[in-house]
């Protein structure tokens, strides 16, 4: 009886011994793995294996480089990452560089995309695009022979760029006409003026309500200092109102939309934080300017285009009950790009936190949802392409007057929108206000 009780007590320990094995096994292994999936020098040694092999044995072995081979690896990491994460090879990075500076070898033209086509927005007065005959709403369909749907936004903008003197050969067609027109241009050094009225120039008049306008392009070095030389002109004019047009605005520099949007606030107020995975990108960045202009109504305009620091702006001024939002919801870019050089002249363009209004709404996927709901549609959009072509719709010689008295009538809804909101406000204070004073407007 006992000899059975020691062989059942034996086995059973067998088992325990054997079961805790088997599990430590098993966990030493899931372990392993889970560490192997985070280790940078096991993962390293797969990566110049693979590396290797290809260089050795692919069919086109003589066509490979390394260099070539990780550039394009780095490229596939990057763009993997998220829809604004990118490697710059030397010409990308100084091209985004002469981008910020306003200045660089091109032809003249802005461009973005209308219905899933790189259209042209609008040509510079004088530049070469205009001189060749390039107008707003043409569809660029081929660069240098390469057609556009084949290439991302930011390759066909490279592919227009180059050195100034050099020639390039671009295919638009033109939807009003249905016509395909080839163009080869001549680069030239071009200078981008961020900020224009509404014609296009430097003036800023006002209107007869005197309501100013003001229209910003993009976010670049100096985009703050001429807002406020625009406002200073209007000031001197007795600006009872101001409209701040940031349709087709595609963004830039943070630091420039922190500073035109203090342009508008109290000392002290929340514009923009950010938050990202390291401390250092928890940031609040708050209004410093000496001398804001804080009576004076505000409207600002936006469109689908409106994105990245065309959204701090008007989330901003929209959370602050500082401006009253008009037209349609924005891109909803709402993430940091931190740009990190390189030793051989690259860089990375990588995404490292997130923007939030000062009621910290998210920015990114979410966009700003304008107080005014204005959505236009793809005929009128049309319109005011054509309109702000240099020389206006005239300056379209292939159209019949029919279709140029169409073009030409065609109201910029979301603009107006704008002037009567403004319009109301100004008739609500003068007559609810004792003389001398004005409040800063309210949105709900």
């Amino acid at each position: 009886m006992n000899t059975i009780k020691r062989h059942l007590l034996f086995s059973s320990v067998s088992v325990i011994l054997t079961l805790n094995l088997v599990c430590g096994i098993l966990i030493y292994h899931y372990s392993k793995a889970g560490s192997d999936d985070d280790n940078l020098y096991n993962n390293m040694e797969l990566f110049s294996r693979v590396l290797d092999q290809v260089r050795d044995n692919h069919v086109d072995r003589d066509k490979l480089s390394y260099s070539g081979l990780i550039r394009n690896a780095l490229r596939g990491m990057l763009n993997s990452l998220d829809g604004h994460s990118e490697f710059m090879d030397d010409k990308k990075y100084s091209m985004l560089l002469a981008d910020t500076e306003g200045a660089f070898g091109g032809v003249g033209i802005m461009v973005g995309t209308r219905d899933n086509h790189l259209t042209v927005i609008a040509p510079m007065a004088d530049k070469p695009a205009h001189q060749a005959g390039v107008m707003s709403g043409d569809r660029i369909v081929r660069i240098m022979d390469q057609p556009t749907k084949d290439i991302s936004f930011q390759d066909a903008v490279q592919l227009m760029r180059g050195k100034v003197g050099t020639d390039v050969r671009m295919t638009i067609f033109r939807p009003v006409t249905g016509e395909t027109k080839t163009f080869t241009l001549t680069r030239t050094i071009i200078t981008v003026e961020t900020v224009r009225d509404l014609a296009g120039g430097k003036e800023y008049p006002l209107d007869e309500d005197g309501i100013g306008y003001i229209r910003v392009t993009q976010f670049g070095e100096k985009t703050s200092d001429a807002i406020r030389q625009a406002l200073e002109r209007l000031a001197t004019q007795n600006m009872q109102a101001l409209i701040l047009d940031l349709r087709d605005n595609p963004g830039g520099l943070l630091d420039q939309a922190v500073k035109v949007s203090e342009l508008f606030l109290e000392k002290g107020q929340i514009i923009v934080s950010t938050q990202g995975q390291r401390p250092v990108l928890h940031q609040t960045r708050r209004a410093q300017a000496e001398d804001p202009l804080l009576d004076v109504p505000m409207a600002i305009l936006v469109n689908r285009d409106s994105a990245s620091a065309s959204e701090i702006v008007a989330g901003c001024l929209q959370d602050l009950k500082r401006a009253i939002i008009v037209g349609d919801k924005t891109f909803g870019k709402g993430s940091v790009q931190s740009i990190l050089p390189q030793p051989d002249g690259s860089a990375l363009r990588l995404t490292t936190a997130k923007y939030y209004t000062p009621s910290e709404k998210v920015i990114d996927n979410n966009g700003i949802t304008p107080d005014i709901l204005v959505t236009i549609s793809s005929e009128e959009q049309q319109a005011l392409d054509h309109q702000r072509t240099p020389g206006g719709v005239d300056s379209f010689t292939d159209l019949s007057e029919t279709d140029r008295n169409k073009y030409r009538s065609t109201p910029d809804t979301a603009l107006n929108r704008a002037r009567m909101i403004l319009q109301g406000i100004r008739l609500h204070f003068s007559l609810g206000q004792p003389s001398g004073t004005r409040q800063v407007p309210q949105s709900n």
